[in-house]
């Protein structure tokens, strides 16, 4: 009876799936529509000093990919795990995911802290050898980025716990409220306005650390007055081994999917550099601005996990099911909107960046070329999370692994040969290539997940 009354005050088990998704997801999705158009800001910013300057900052993006991989993954095993503990009504597993992933998030920032005071200079001089002024630029960037990264692990968790119980709005002005705070210093530490010093690329990193920290205090309060399903005290607080191997058992397959895309980002910046520094500047500029389509359907994926996990828990496939359906509708709409922009608006995109000839030659045809895997690739995003909130995060981790190493990598090596001087444009069909197989392979393990998972769960009720 008591399972009963909480599922009946937990709007995940009750309202609409339209209203229900959509008032999960838009909050996110608007957030980090926000978030992407910093991250395009930011870019255009560093673009304003220089285009070596604007390459180092490529080069960097595979670390800071990794940071994500580790926070965002992590906050997905916590997040699966806390929403089916409420959908099963066990406070004490909701406060166990709560506090162990806490703990987990800044356990992790320590690698970083390490890495950023120890080992930036050694990952860029095996890089860009060749062009010291990339090195420097480059090592001022990555060692505030990772010395300080405790604030992207703290921002990232406590607005996962946010989502975790459909707090989704107090997310959104997090994440908000950091980009914004970001798109504000950028060019004032950058360019040194009103009074500060010029900073240069450092000054962009600060610019997004701060962000990061204000965030990252207004998601540690809204939780602390706002989240009433956890208990966030610390009291006797010890690592709870069985909560930490079920965080990780969907976390670390998440880990792993998304350190792929660092491990295929540094190869394919490996791949560019041996033919231009521009080509590696062009594939950073692709990264930024297709963040902004990309984001929002991550903020869709989102608002989806916690309602499908949530009535995992519960046992209500038809709820399921409808969630997944409007997701998907709603990510390949998405995707189809950013591939018609991609294709028709090419140019002024790329002359945000204050492209150069020789970057409108290369990077007209990656952003035509690559955008043409967008349509599938929204279809794999949401169908890959949905085996992460039952629980099958190896699943994912073997789609990721396929699509990325087995056949982008090699496939854009191999297209390299085709390649000369600035000529790079084979090297993009990898992507679109990748795409569509990765698809195929969503599609297999959904028909399996559906019939050994979704089909025999109990309830048939009649989603709304």
């Amino acid at each position: 009876m008591e399972r009963e009354q909480d599922k009946q005050q937990n709007k995940m088990g009750v309202l609409p799936i339209n209203k229900l998704l959509l008032s999960m997801a838009l909050p996110m999705m608007a957030s980090m529509l926000v978030q992407a158009l910093y991250n395009i800001v930011d870019s255009i910013f560093v673009s304003k000093i220089s285009e070596d300057a604007l390459s180092a900052v490529s080069l960097a993006f595979p670390v800071q990919t990794f940071m994500i991989a580790i926070g965002s993954g992590t906050g997905v095993g916590i997040n699966a795990y806390l929403s089916r503990s409420l959908g099963e009504n066990n406070r004490r597993n909701v406060n166990r995911a709560a506090t162990n992933g806490i703990m987990l998030v800044f356990i992790s920032a320590l690698i970083f802290i390490i890495f950023g005071l120890f080992f930036v200079r050694m990952f860029f001089d095996g890089q860009s050898a060749d062009n010291p002024e990339i090195i420097e630029y480059g090592v001022s960037y990555l060692s505030i980025c990772s010395v300080l990264s405790f604030a992207l692990f703290g921002q990232m968790t406590f607005e996962r716990l946010l989502q975790s119980t459909g707090k989704t709005f107090y997310a959104m002005i997090t994440q908000g409220t950091g980009a914004i705070i970001n798109l504000i210093l950028d060019p004032i530490l950058i360019f040194g306005l009103y009074g500060f010093p010029e900073m240069g690329v450092a000054g962009a990193a600060l610019a997004t650390v701060a962000g990061q920290i204000i965030a990252m205090g207004l998601a540690i309060y809204f939780n602390l007055k706002k989240n009433k399903e956890i208990n966030f005290s610390f009291k006797r607080f010890r690592p709870h081994l069985k909560t930490i191997k079920t965080i990780y058992s969907v976390g670390v397959p998440s880990i792993l999917m998304m350190s792929i895309g660092s491990i295929m980002t540094f190869g394919i910046n490996q791949i560019l550099i041996s033919f231009s520094s521009t080509a590696v500047a062009v594939f950073g500029v692709y990264f930024k601005i297709q963040s902004f389509v990309f984001m929002p359907v991550f903020g869709l994926n989102n608002g989806m996990i916690p309602i499908v996990a949530y009535n995992y828990g519960a046992l209500n496939k038809e709820r399921i099911l409808k969630t997944i359906r409007l997701a998907v509708i709603y990510a390949v709409s998405i995707m189809v909107v950013g591939f018609i922009v991609f294709q028709t608006c090419t140019e002024w995109l790329l002359q945000l960046f204050d492209a150069s000839d020789e970057m409108l030659q290369i990077g007209v045809p990656a952003l035509r070329t690559i955008s043409m895997s967008f349509i599938p690739a929204g279809f794999c995003i949401i169908i890959i999370s949905v085996f992460q909130s039952f629980g099958r995060g190896v699943i994912s981790l073997i789609i990721s692994v396929i699509r990325q190493l087995v056949i982008l990598l090699p496939t854009a090596f191999l297209l390299s040969f085709l390649c000369e001087g600035n000529y790079v444009a084979p090297i993009w069909f990898a992507f679109p290539i990748a795409e569509v197989s990765a698809v195929v392979l969503s599609v297999l393990f959904f028909i399996k997940i559906h019939k050994t998972v979704i089909k025999p769960l109990g309830k048939t009720e009649n989603a709304v």
